[in-house]
């Protein structure tokens, strides 16, 4: 199927003209639909998320998963455009989820569409635009897995400038506790919980792991928040403080919450432990194909679906990881463009390296 580059860049401009925050994204997910059923493409839908698959189909073929999300954070305070107005100046395309990940998700629809009717491809290519992904929600990739069936690699789109992030940390955020008892700050009385969780506090600054990643580099945890005590004069019973931790492929994010367990004496809790570390062989045969084409190979610190994927994926999309989250969001045009050829030139090698 021929793939319109002028198509696709006002279908963009269409998403980021339709707000689409975290759970809200039941309009981009009915726009992303109609597009694709006026190409004649069965399209399914479970809540926000809306995937196809290739006319020629084979179960019997690995599935290649294109996927990025059309969800969007809500706007920088900064903002001094409407961030809802899709507006081109000197070839960028400014507006709210234009770069993340906007850019992505329409260049992995226009390589679907170019791969969507040819018979003789060694796989299966489907394209997912997911939900949640900026909250790291359930009812986005998350729930689309187990409905979607065996993957056998997955390209997740962000802007990575078209480079490869063949690993990527994982996350869990702590909740931390110490208790002591209250008593009279004038009196030698009581236990001070905040001085309980110092020495807990300290080893978090100043462990370090054994192992470190030969892409990603060490296991990495801060003390973000910290909140004890209701007056002054009152010594306090309870301290509670967060750590972020981000982990890598060195280890599990279970193994490194029972090392955490054995060697701090507060009570400690992990909000997930679902969000792990990944990572892809650098002689991989995509990734070959993706270095074919000009990638360079990098390790990325933040995090997105990739964590919530069973198997081998790597980041790569256009648009640059620093426009994300900022005032006057932008990608150039020519990024998306250049991005449309080089998704395609990937799966062209990789389906000749089979």
């Amino acid at each position: 199927m021929k793939t319109d580059k002028a198509e696709i860049i006002q279908l963009l401009r269409q998403l980021v003209a339709t707000p689409s925050y975290s759970k809200e994204e039941d309009q981009t997910a009915a726009l992303l639909g109609a597009f694709l059923e006026q190409k004649g493409i069965p399209v399914n839908r479970d809540m926000n998320n809306v995937w196809v698959i290739n006319r020629y189909a084979d179960p019997l073929k690995p599935t290649i998963l294109l996927n990025s999300h059309h969800d969007t954070v809500k706007p920088n305070a900064k903002y001094t455009r409407d961030p809802f107005l899709p507006s081109l100046e000197d070839g960028k395309l400014f507006g709210l989820g234009s770069n993340d990940a906007g850019g992505a998700l329409v260049s992995l629809l226009a390589c679907f569409l170019h791969f969507y009717d040819m018979p003789a491809l060694n796989f299966n290519v489907v394209f997912a635009a997911t939900a949640e992904e900026e909250i790291s929600g359930h009812d986005g990739i998350e729930r689309l897995l187990p409905v979607l069936g065996p993957v056998s690699f997955g390209i997740v789109g962000e802007p990575t400038k078209m480079d490869v992030a063949v690993s990527e940390k994982g996350l869990m955020v702590l909740d931390c506790e110490t208790h002591g008892k209250a008593g009279h700050a004038a009196r030698e009385e009581g236990i001070n919980a905040i001085y309980k969780a110092l020495p807990d506090i300290e080893w978090f600054r100043s462990f370090r792991f054994a192992n470190v990643s030969d892409t990603l580099g060490p296991v990495k945890m801060t003390v973000s928040m910290i909140e004890a005590g209701s007056q002054h004069n009152m010594i306090p019973d309870t301290c509670r403080f967060t750590v972020d931790v981000r982990t890598t492929d060195a280890y599990s994010n279970q193994e490194i919450l029972d090392i955490i367990r054995t060697e701090v004496k507060c009570r400690v809790e992990p909000r997930s432990v679902r969000l792990n570390p990944s990572s892809v062989p650098s002689d991989h045969a995509m990734v070959k194909a993706a270095v074919a084409t000009g990638a360079a190979l990098y390790g990325s610190p933040t995090t997105s679906d990739q964590a919530l994927m069973p198997f081998y994926t790597f980041k790569m999309g256009p648009g640059d990881s620093a426009r994300s989250h900022t005032a006057d969001e932008f990608i150039y045009v020519k990024e998306i463009e250049d991005g449309i050829d080089r998704y395609i030139q990937m799966l062209t090698l990789y389906n000749n390296l089979k």
